[in-house]
């Protein structure tokens, strides 16, 4: 559970795929694959890491989620609260057509995680290196939401990485490093949230053990992941994504090799 633990927290924010890092870590440590049930646990950690992180930004969402009911006069915070349920919109659909339809389990495979580290590295180094550095969180339009809710969607594919392909389609659209970093964690809070209550039924039928399991595995990533996007969000401030583009490619290469 630690290794998961710290495997999560620390590849969920940096743009290296962590749903990739936890199919992979079985295999390279010849261990039982610990399913998605135990995957989504330990995503549910990192998503209580954003809500303290950006406690201040969440603050403001929930003035615009009760300035939409008649709760309040918040007309700013209002817009990017809906901006956010535009961008959740296709990760949803997505995610419950794969989760019903039984799919989850067939994207558990290495030689598409290693494909998709390679080509969305790629991606995110040209986002990167020809994106314009203008916008922040609050210029944020509800195309904007949409084209970054897209890139969301893309990620319950393993090996796209979720932080990774929101921040490219983000840095496309012309926003900083800082800002897409900000954007991208902020809309996965209720996709995570989601996910999360999804697998509620799957772990209560699991029985005291594996809710144990998921709840310690969760609290550790916690930890892992709020001490991670600290560094991430630091990070950015003054370098460029091309050190997570050379580790996706190399990553992805070796994995086809070896396996």
């Amino acid at each position: 559970m630690l290794i998961l633990a710290i495997v999560q927290g620390v590849s969920e924010f940096l743009p290296i795929s962590s749903s990739g890092h936890l199919i992979l870590v079985p295999k390279v440590m010849d261990f039982v694959d610990q399913g998605p049930m135990l995957d989504i646990a330990v995503h549910v950690g990192s998503l209580l890491a954003i809500l303290v992180y950006f406690f201040r930004d969440v603050v403001m969402l929930g003035r615009g989620g009760l300035a939409t009911v008649g709760i309040g006069q918040a007309p700013a915070e209002r817009k990017l609260f809906w901006w956010i349920i535009v961008g959740t919109v296709p990760a949803v659909i997505a995610g419950l057509f794969l989760k019903t339809g039984g799919y989850l389990e067939g994207f558990r495979s290495t030689d598409l995680v290693a494909a998709n580290l390679i080509i969305y590295g790629l991606l995110l180094g040209v986002a990167d290196h020809f994106g314009k550095q203008v916008k922040s969180f609050e210029d944020m339009s509800w195309k904007d939401g949409l084209v970054v809710g897209v890139a969301q969607a893309l990620a319950l594919i393993p090996g796209t990485s979720r932080s990774g392909v929101t921040m490219t389609a983000a840095r496309f659209l012309g926003y900083s490093r800082v800002e897409a970093a900000r954007l991208s964690f902020l809309l996965s809070i209720p996709a995570v949230a989601g996910a999360g209550v999804l697998i509620v039924p799957d772990l209560l039928e699991a029985g005291s053990e594996m809710i144990r399991e998921a709840l310690i595995t969760g609290a550790l990533t916690f930890v892992a992941a709020f001490l991670t996007m600290t560094f991430l969000m630091k990070f950015l401030r003054n370098a460029s994504m091309l050190v997570f583009v050379i580790y996706r490619v190399a990553i992805g290469a070796l994995l086809l090799y070896l396996f």
